[in-house]
């Protein structure tokens, strides 16, 4: 999974990114400090591999992963060219979801590229960048395909109405998805990379205080949230100076810094969860002496497809999936156990992962 932090420029970006990923991208209170993207890779926290390795004794546990890449801020006219441009649009295009950081706090020390806090008008100056890029975009698929129907093939009427309904939509200042797909019309669509179709997780970067005290009194964030509602997104209020505070402490002060807060989670987590929602995506893990781990598949994957994560020779060959819930094997307290007590099942080709599952796959090629 590949998360694309963007926003304008001084609004905490890459402070953010370096709390999460602890990957030492250059942050500085001036526009465009961030030139060429910078990318880290986190592990995915998952508490359930720690109990299992407690189990099984692995010789080594893998946690899931999330690539975070940390995207030069945008200003307007970027479409244009303006600021850093279209180069920047394009690594937006490379992501799978976007967390767009908006700042919800105000600071004199701050340089603001518009000069002054304004988390709606910010979030409409990126949205209407990226809206501005799929148009032209769109514009370029609806005459191919326009010219694909003068040779009286009526198929590609149905394309151009789908392009024509999410153009009216871009128009109108809304993004791509705003609006709810049929499979053949996804299935139409699947090739065309607009940016307002990519899932949007509003990152409100709030101070210190507010983050400490409760952010209910922050009228910033209140308006972020009944935006973000209007579009189907969703907001999770953050504080980056915390999260870049508590990334360098070792993981005992770290609890002690979140409970004296009020809050049992790290940013981080907080966003791995929210993105996983965002994504549509589960957690199944393996476990056994030589390792521990946890593999990312979305939800509604069936067992095949989801053995052909770790090897695409065990999708080709599945034989059937030895499942067991992660719950019933902790409450049984072994494999064995779990199995004596009827819980491992032997699940076939159309079994449909859930979250949590420990897996055995059986396969022959």
């Amino acid at each position: 999974m590949k998360l694309g932090i963007v926003g304008l420029p001084n609004v905490g970006k890459s402070t953010l990114f370096n709390a999460i990923t602890q990957a030492g991208a250059e942050s500085a209170n001036y526009p465009f400090c961030t030139i060429e993207p910078n990318v880290g890779i986190v592990a995915v926290p998952d508490e359930r591999l720690n109990v299992l390795a407690d189990m099984y004794n692995p010789q080594k546990v893998t946690n899931a992963t999330i690539e975070f890449v940390d995207i030069a801020g945008l200003v307007k006219g970027a479409s244009r060219g303006e600021g850093l441009g279209n180069k920047f649009l394009s690594h937006i295009r490379e992501v799978d979801a976007i967390v767009h950081v908006v700042r919800c706090f105000e600071d004199s020390n701050i340089i603001h590229v518009e000069g002054s806090v304004g988390p709606l008008r910010d979030v409409e100056t990126i949205n209407l960048e990226l809206i501005f890029a799929d148009i032209e975009m769109l514009d370029k698929r609806i005459d191919r395909t326009r010219k694909l129907m003068k040779g009286g093939d009526k198929k590609y009427q149905a394309e151009i109405d789908v392009l024509e309904d999410i153009k009216k939509l871009l128009e109108d200042g809304k993004p791509a998805r705003a609006r709810e797909y049929s499979a053949e019309e996804q299935e139409m669509l699947k090739d065309l990379p607009l940016l307002t179709f990519k899932p949007v997780l509003y990152a409100a970067n709030v101070s210190e205080d507010d983050f400490s005290n409760g952010i209910e009194n922050n009228s910033m964030v209140a308006e972020l949230e009944a935006l973000a509602a209007s579009e189907g997104s969703e907001v999770m209020p953050i504080s980056a100076k915390i999260e870049e505070d508590i990334s360098v402490l070792p993981p005992e002060e770290k609890a002690e810094y979140l409970e004296a807060l009020g809050i049992n989670e790290s940013g981080l987590d907080r966003l791995v969860k929210k993105s996983y929602k965002l994504l549509g995506l589960i957690s199944y893990l393996t476990a056994g002496e030589p390792e521990v781990r946890a593999w990312t598949i979305t939800r509604g994957t069936k067992a095949p497809q989801a053995a052909g994560k770790i090897h695409t020779d065990f999708e080709k060959g599945f034989i059937r999936a030895e499942v067991v819930a992660y719950k019933d094997l902790i409450e049984c307290g072994s494999y064995v156990a779990a199995k004596e007590k009827g819980l491992v099942r032997s699940e076939g080709k159309e079994y449909v992962m859930n979250d949590g599952d420990i897996v055995l796959f059986r396969f022959n090629v």
